[in-house]
């Protein structure tokens, strides 16, 4: 797989005000416009779709016993779908019973095919398994289908739909994924699929003559294919970790859109892995695209490191629409479906968050937990689930059409599980994260000037260094503890009231990650004192764990 197939796409809506939720898997420091939700598209060559996303007693059983047991052997209809199936067991586990649905419905545009290949409706989601023909070998560029979406005649669908394509060298195809939350609310029911484009792309580099040791940002001009400049500003912390701060300026809307631009270390010749994840496409503050990228400083030596601006350019576009109608069935899928009504509590004497409902298909199976936590916010990070002496990998799903107390744990099946409503299954949530807004005395912030200045405050009964100084006209501020069971402080703010002014945060990170650095900036800041407050702060307890019997002995 090459650099540019490898990409991931990841938005993030602007700036409203304080602090919003951090869910798990969602970037934790990024000011959310409530429940964000949009629609992804992941490159060609994604393998493993980006989650939307930073989380005894049964009352009602099933109706009827049913066992669901996936045999691994494909009818000879299947396609080969090479490696694009390696995260989704569930979507094998069906397939492998013969319970997809053949669509075999084909459109061709300018040389270019579309085809559907199988769904799978059940009551966890709806998948379609396509192919895209684009005539032969892909060349050293990336084709992508654009604006994939399932709505009923009535234009019902979920917001949260995705998809991602994968290059099959064998059939010089590209083998591709589409899945949504929705399903129908009946066995049958005419659809439509729909993508507004079909787009080739290819990878752009411009080399950028940076230095990271400067604090200062460094601005590069570009001006081709809609991209104006690019500016870089480094944030180094001694040894540990290096942080490049992008903007990149457009003069093309539609360049804006599908550019993705970012930084490319080099060593030696060879691109350099950054050390952890960053947040791209976040709009700055005059709606400059801006990211946060991570390098081990060891990782990247001055002398052996060049830097390039990496964008990718449109080559070729089919408009749309790209049009299937076809009904829909999740016939095969229901008769192998179990509904567990539950009311049990995620931990011991948690009020507000009780797990409700368990829902087992052929390929899934989902736990609804309702919280009535600040920000629908579920305590623990990770999710498992142990099913007849399997541990499964769960991660937490959002949708913007359910209910938004409703918080929902979804694990794939494996191929060869067997469950009945007696097979014993027990949800482990592990590493907790509480988030606190008990801390409201102001921090005092004296003499403030270029000179760097810490003080060390305790918050939460962890000792935290608060580090200031002016950057030019800009006042930043960091925040950090070498207890790594202080979770960070989200966002601080200067003065109260109507007259507060928000800090802006620079860096960005995953509830939980073990890195709780971070660092706000106050634009034009004019003055030699503040006094400096806190939204709220985390604290990490990554050995707690709580375990919930759903069924079984």
């Amino acid at each position: 797989m090459d650099r540019t197939e490898a990409q991931l796409k990841r938005r993030l809506n602007e700036d409203q005000e304080l602090n919003y939720p951090d869910f798990e898997q969602m970037w934790g420091r990024m000011e959310q416009a409530g429940y964000t939700s949009s629609k992804g598209s992941s490159r060609a060559g994604t393998n493993s779709p980006v989650r939307h996303r930073n989380w005894r007693k049964i009352t009602v059983a099933a109706s009827f016993s049913v066992v669901l047991m996936a045999v691994p052997v494909y009818a000879a209809v299947q396609v080969d779908w090479g490696n694009l199936l390696n995260h989704r067991s569930g979507v094998q586990a069906a397939l492998a019973q013969n319970l997809g649905q053949p669509l075999g419905q084909t459109i061709t545009k300018d040389g270019v095919t579309l085809t559907l290949h199988t769904a799978l409706s059940d009551e966890n989601r709806t998948v379609i398994l396509y192919s895209l023909d684009v005539g032969g070998d892909k060349g050293n560029g990336m084709w992508n289908v654009n604006g994939m979406s399932l709505k009923d005649a009535k234009g019902n669908g979920d917001d949260n739909e995705y998809y991602y394509q994968q290059w099959d060298e064998k059939n010089k195809r590209y083998n591709g994924y589409f899945e949504t939350n929705w399903s129908p609310g009946q066995e049958t029911v005419k659809v439509s699929l729909s993508a507004t484009g079909i787009q080739s792309y290819s990878q752009q580099e411009v080399d950028l003559k940076l230095d990271t040791d400067s604090p200062e940002r460094q601005s590069f001009p570009v001006n081709r294919d809609g991209l104006e400049s690019f500016s870089v500003q480094s944030f180094k912390e001694g040894n540990e970790q290096l942080m490049l701060s992008t903007a990149a300026v457009f003069n093309n809307q539609e360049a804006k859109s599908l550019a993705y631009p970012q930084i490319i270390a080099y060593r030696d010749g060879e691109p350099v892995k950054n050390s952890q994840a960053g947040a791209m496409g976040k709009p700055g503050d005059n709606g400059e695209y801006t990211s946060l990228q991570y390098y081990k400083p060891g990782d990247v030596p001055k002398a052996d490191t060049t830097y390039k601006l990496s964008y990718t350019k449109l080559e070729r576009n089919i408009d749309g629409p790209w049009t299937f109608d076809f009904e829909l069935s999740k016939q095969k899928m229901a008769g192998a479906t179990m509904k567990t009504a539950l009311d049990l509590p995620l931990e011991a004497e948690d009020a507000s968050n009780r797990i409700e409902q368990m829902v087992v298909t052929p390929t899934q199976i989902r736990v609804s937990i309702r919280t009535k936590a600040k920000f629908a916010e579920l305590p623990y990070v990770n999710y498992t689930l142990e099913v007849g002496g399997q541990k499964l990998e769960g991660g937490l799903w959002y949708s913007t059409s359910e209910d938004k107390d409703l918080r929902t744990l979804r694990f794939e099946r494996p191929v060869n599980l067997e469950i009945t409503k007696t097979t014993p299954m027990t949800l482990v949530g592990n590493y907790k994260v509480t988030r606190h807004e008990d801390d409201k005395k102001p921090l005092e912030l004296n003499n403030i000037s270029s000179e760097k200045q810490t003080l060390i405050r305790q918050t939460g009964g962890y000792p935290v260094q608060w580090t200031y100084y002016m950057q030019g006209a800009d006042l930043y501020v960091e925040m950090k503890s070498d207890d790594p069971h202080f979770g960070g402080v989200n966002q601080t703010h200067i003065g109260t009231g109507k007259d507060r002014i928000l800090g802006k945060i620079v860096t960005v990170g995953f509830r939980g990650d073990g890195n709780n650095r971070s660092i706000d900036v106050y634009k034009d800041f004019k003055g030699t004192e503040a006094s400096i407050y806190m939204f709220f702060y985390s604290t990490n307890e990554p050995d707690k764990e709580t375990r919930v019997k759903l069924q079984g002995q």
